[in-house]
């Protein structure tokens, strides 16, 4: 118990300190990672993997977004 405890203060202390610009899609993968980790015991390595592989997802929905015609 006390494990998630100290995992869910971490992700509300790091949600509520980060700019939206800096992490974006960094933080929904670190906590997704961070989790999927914990349950086979490699809870900082699978956070570190969350959020490479969720900030490269938001960079791809950018460039995404950037190549769409405009609406008329």
């Amino acid at each position: 118990m006390k494990p998630i405890a100290i995992l869910a203060a971490t992700a509300a202390l790091t949600l509520s300190a980060a700019g939206a610009a800096e992490a974006k899609g960094c933080i929904k993968g670190a906590i997704v990672g961070g989790a999927a980790g914990h349950v086979v015991g490699h809870g900082v390595v699978g956070a570190a993997a969350g959020c490479v592989v969720g900030r490269q997802q938001a960079n791809k929905r950018d460039r995404e977004k950037a190549t769409q015609p405009a609406p008329r």
